[in-house]
């Protein structure tokens, strides 16, 4: 089983125990901010299952993020492939805290560790990275770990009904770039 340990997170295979904070982060707008419409307790379960699903059929995905020292599930962060009709194609890395473990570079940490896995463990060439034009805070992350932006990626999600989530941004960061 793939797990990852840093100086403060544990990313790990979902647990029973992660599904209640998770479901009541999918109920917080400020960490749906960026993302959609709020989740109920039964979406947010059906994700964490396909979550689990994605894992087991290609040894990668969203690990649940713990804090080391307290056990406390903060969210997930890991790599998942790129969704079908996207106007690029290869693995994304993401990140989605809770909000009380907002600003204290845990988004960043986890973020690292799983470009390590990418790059290392799965050799990846490269690893991708979108958010909504509008997330800064991501965007931030995104420039912290070495990834780059080029405006000529930008496009709108297919997925995304017109209005403020619609516009995305892409960034890159090839394994190469790293050593």
């Amino acid at each position: 089983m793939s797990e990852r340990r840093t100086d403060r997170l544990f990313l790990r295979r979902w647990r029973e125990s992660d599904f209640g904070p998770w479901a009541a982060m999918n109920a917080d707008p400020e960490v749906r901010k960026y993302l959609g419409d709020l989740l109920t307790r039964e979406q947010s379960d059906s994700v964490v299952s396909q979550f689990q699903s994605e894992f087991d059929q290609r040894g990668y995905g969203w690990w649940a993020v713990e804090l080391l020292a307290t056990g406390e599930f903060i969210g997930f962060a890991g790599l998942d492939q790129v969704d079908d009709g996207m106007p690029f194609t290869g693995v994304e890395i993401g990140w989605r805290l809770a909000r009380s473990a907002w600003g204290h570079g845990y988004a960043t940490e986890a973020a690292l560790a799983s470009l390590t896995f990418g790059f290392e463990t799965l050799e990846l060439p490269e690893i991708l990275a979108v958010t909504t034009a509008t997330n800064l805070r991501s965007q931030a992350v995104m420039r912290r770990i070495g990834m780059t932006w080029d405006p000529g990626d930008d496009f709108d999600d297919p997925t995304v009904p017109e209005g403020p989530l619609r516009r995305n941004v892409l960034y890159r960061i090839a394994r190469d770039a790293r050593t």
